[in-house]
C-alpha cells in the first residue's frame, strides 16, 4: 500500500497511528486483520444471539430449543433461525402456533412441564 492509501484508512486512529507512516501502516494493517477475522465472527455471535432468543420464547411456552427445532425438523418446516428468532420476538401467537405443532411432531416435547409462574414478587409489590 502506498502512503496515500494508507493514511486514508488510518482517518480516525489516535495519536502517532494516524499521522506517521510507519506507525500507521502496522495500526492499518492489524486493523484490517481484525475486521477479516470480525467479519466471520460476527456470523457466529449472530447464530447464537438468535439461538438463545428461541431458547427464551420455546421455554416460555414449557418446551426447550432442542426438542422444538426436532419437532420442525420432523414436521418438515424449514424456518431458519434468523425467522425464528424474529417470530418469537414480535409474533408471539404465530410462534405459540409453532411450538404446538412441534410439540404435536415430537413426543418428547409433550413431557416437560410449564415452567413455574413467579408469584412471590406481586405480594412485595
Amino acid at each position: 500500500m502506498n502512503k496515500k492509501e494508507v493514511f486514508k484508512l488510518a482517518k480516525g486512529f489516535r495519536g502517532r497511528a494516524k499521522n506517521c507512516i510507519r506507525i500507521a501502516r502496522e495500526r492499518v494493517e492489524k486493523a484490517l486483520q481484525y475486521s477479516y477475522r470480525d467479519r466471520r465472527n460476527k456470523k457466529r455471535d449472530m447464530r447464537s444471539l438468535w439461538i438463545e432468543r428461541i431458547n427464551a420464547g420455546t421455554r416460555v411456552h414449557g418446551v426447550n430449543y432442542g426438542n422444538f427445532m426436532h419437532g420442525l425438523v420432523k414436521e418438515n418446516i424449514q424456518l431458519n433461525r434468523k425467522v425464528l428468532s424474529e417470530l418469537s420476538m414480535h409474533e408471539p401467537y404465530s410462534f405459540k402456533a409453532l411450538v404446538d405443532v412441534s410439540r404435536t411432531a415430537f413426543p418428547g416435547n409433550k413431557n416437560m412441564a410449564l415452567a413455574p409462574k413467579k408469584e412471590g414478587l406481586s405480594i412485595l409489590v
